[in-house]
């Protein structure tokens, strides 16, 4: 079984470095490579979670320190998207050559951000954990410097900054709290942490994971790096971006903070709560007048991931299961949308909503109707992937108390342990106030609905005079775009297929 991990990570590792060595590698070669490395990726993650394979191994067993690599219902589900998601963006340099940079240094940038995105999902030691999710960022901050719209240098170089000096700050403070709990239990590995979770000070320690977790989501009002990484980046970095890095934020609050320190995440998670409904309000209602499409969808993420932070907040099972299925849901939902924009932005030449253009529909129907069922999506749309994230975690906050815990699902997805039942002091005016949140974030919702039609309006319904039809669809982009609108009806159809079971652990190990 764990040849089949090791065949899982080692793709994309070995990918990037013969690609990112090889100074001269033309961009034929280098995509071949690149879409051999992630098809492999994606095979073995696909047979990785169906045979439960698992690595045990030490590395430095004098501090607690190994190679731990498995998943859960938890995580399967991330890594799965994170391998298909990878294959698209490779398959989408076929049609968009990158520029700005050598295709060597582009296609083994993604490569590692793959690999590190991998191995985050993977891991269940707390340093390696650390040190896969850093990996991703420099990858990515190269990505948005060197191959980012070249149109305005000096805003490519300031997003970028703003990008690395955000992520950095956040690092610095996740590692503080991790280093708080090796410290006090002795071993970076989950388990024993379960076992022997730190005694000392875990408000403190939820707190600083929650904050430096909280920059990566990213949660109002840390949010302000990702709309300026969203409009400069390349397509591949705004899907990998949204689709990927935001969703090991909040994974890593699943896995850390709540499941790790449980009395300290459960004292702030009202705070959590509250600043992700803030963050839906504030991202929806700029939305409603922003004019660039690239950054429109990048404020409508930090609402999206408002609804995430809301329902993690109730710390209850219904909010972790509107959590999971909220953050899979953006994360496809997100990609289609950056995939067909930056068609659009290539054709154009912008995406200004203030430009009069001719209707999608008459003059690229293809393209139109992708835009739409991201749209429909985003807004929450029954029978589509929105739907069920928003509408689970503002019935989770409607009644945080009912139902079993966040924490008893968690728990059992690393070490199989029996089902618990948290109930928190002041319930009453705790639930009072978490229906007030629920009913404010209802709102957002409308307001989602609100921005998405005021988009579909301009671009599908078009005022000036169509032109004819040449430059719809290629093959590559019917090929991405089919792949995820499948994926956005799989999700809305059948929700509960990627979530833990109800009816105890759902332990794949």
């Amino acid at each position: 079984m764990g040849l089949i991990l090791i065949a899982l990570l080692l793709p994309g590792l070995v990918g990037a470095t013969l690609i990112l060595l090889s100074h001269r590698v033309g961009s034929r070669t280098a995509v071949g490579v690149a879409l051999l490395a992630t098809l492999g990726a994606l095979t073995a993650t696909v047979a990785a979670v169906a045979t439960h394979a698992r690595i045990d191994r030490p590395w430095a067993g004098e501090i607690g320190l190994g190679w731990i690599f498995e998943s859960d219902m938890i995580s399967a589900p991330l890594l799965v998207l994170t391998a298909g998601i990878s294959v698209l963006v490779v398959l989408h340099g076929l049609r968009h050559a990158p520029t700005g940079g050598t295709p060597g240094l582009y296609y083994g940038l993604l490569l590692l951000i793959e690999f590190g995105a991998l191995s985050t999902f993977w891991t269940r030691d707390l340093i390696v954990f650390f040190i896969a999710f850093e990996i991703v960022l420099v990858p990515m901050w190269v990505l948005i410097h060197r191959f980012g719209d070249d149109h305005d240098p000096a805003a490519r170089r300031a997003a970028a900054l703003r990008f690395v000096l955000y992520t950095a700050l956040g690092s610095s403070i996740m590692l503080a709290g991790i280093l708080a709990i090796v410290t006090q239990v002795g071993s970076s590995d989950m388990r024993a942490i379960l076992a022997a979770p730190p005694q000392h000070s875990q408000m403190l320690i939820a707190t600083l994971l929650v904050l430096g977790l909280g920059v990566k989501v990213p949660l109002w009002p840390v949010h302000s790096w990702l709309p300026p990484a969203h409009t400069i980046a390349p397509t591949a970095g705004s899907v990998l971006l949204a689709a990927i890095l935001l969703k090991m934020g909040t994974y890593g609050l699943i896995r850390v903070p709540l499941t790790l320190t449980p009395d300290g995440f459960a004292r702030i998670a009202p705070l959590l709560a509250t600043l992700g409904v803030v963050g839906i309000i504030w991202g929806g209602l700029i939305c409603l007048v922003e004019r660039d499409l690239k950054r429109l969808i990048a404020y409508s993420s930090v609402a999206h991931m408002g609804f995430v932070a809301l329902a993690l907040g109730t710390n209850s099972e219904l909010g972790l299961r509107a959590a999971l299925i909220a953050n899979l849901a953006h994360g496809v939902i997100s990609a289609l949308l950056f995939f067909v924009v930056g068609s659009l932005k290539e054709r154009w030449g912008s995406v200004d909503l203030a430009v009069v253009r001719p209707a999608l529909r008459e003059t690229w129907p293809g393209l139109g109707f992708a835009v739409m069922v991201g749209l429909a999506a985003s807004l929450g749309l029954p029978g589509l992937a929105g739907f069920w994230g928003e509408f689970l975690a503002i019935a989770a906050a409607w009644n945080p108390a009912g139902g079993g815990t966040a924490l008893a699902v968690a728990q059992s997805q690393v070490s199989g342990g029996s089902w618990v039942v948290w109930a928190a002091e002041g319930a009453v005016s705790t639930e009072l106030a978490f229906r007030g949140l629920a009913i404010v974030a209802a709102l957002g919702a409308v307001l989602a609905a609100a921005y998405s039609l005021r988009v579909a309006k301009v671009i599908w319904m078009g005022d000036a005079a169509p032109r004819d039809r040449a430059g719809d669809l290629s093959w590559v982009e019917l090929v991405i775009v089919a792949a995820l609108i499948l994926a956005i009806l799989a999700l809305g159809l059948f929700p509960y297929a990627v979530l833990p079971s109800a009816s105890g652990p759902a332990v794949l190990s």
